[in-house]
């Protein structure tokens, strides 16, 4: 029988601001809960409400200036027009150069890849994400794949809200495995 709770000890930092795609952070977010993780909201204000592309709202946990790699397992970069914004704090970028280091989970999906892209993590790596998206993808030297899910080592990608099952499935098998 398969452990229900294969995440149990788990944390994962989820970043959120304003015009996320609300599936792509609600959908993993409430699945990795469902698999026993610990998910932590980060903005760039603590306690902040966040309206999503699709009119759902998110609060906060904490803020980006205040988290650690260290306390977490991995990354959850969602999608949107938020990535737009984000991939220009200092800190996030900082932070998943640390997940990526540490061969922590770096997950990113369909816009959400810009992140990384400005990370600078995704040299040599295979991935997807939105094909809006793909050559930035390609330049930042990742090589792309056109598939739901995409996982190498510790980096799991995704194009869209309709790949998120998929999406789930690589990154807790990743987080399940570290």
């Amino acid at each position: 029988m398969t452990d229900p709770l294969p995440l149990t000890g788990k944390r994962v930092l989820a970043f959120a601001g304003d015009i996320y795609e609300d599936l792509e952070l609600w959908y993993p977010k409430l699945r990795l809960i469902e698999a026993g993780a610990e998910v932590v909201i980060a903005g760039q204000e603590a306690a902040k409400k966040y309206m999503g592309k699709n009119g759902y709202p998110c609060v906060s946990d904490s803020a980006i200036n205040d988290m650690r790699s260290t306390d977490f397992d991995g990354v959850l970069c969602p999608g949107g027009f938020m990535p737009d914004k984000l991939r220009r704090d200092p800190k996030v970028l900082s932070l998943i150069n640390e997940f990526a280091a540490a061969g922590k989970l770096v997950a990113a999906i369909c816009h959400g890849g810009w992140m990384p892209i400005s990370a600078k993590v995704y040299r040599g790596v295979r991935v997807t994400g939105s094909p809006g998206i793909k050559d930035d993808l390609e330049n930042a030297g990742a090589i792309w794949e056109d598939a739901p899910a995409v996982t190498d080592r510790h980096f799991v990608s995704s194009r869209k809200p309709d790949d998120l099952p998929d999406f789930c499935r690589a990154m807790i098998a990743v987080l399940a495995s570290q």
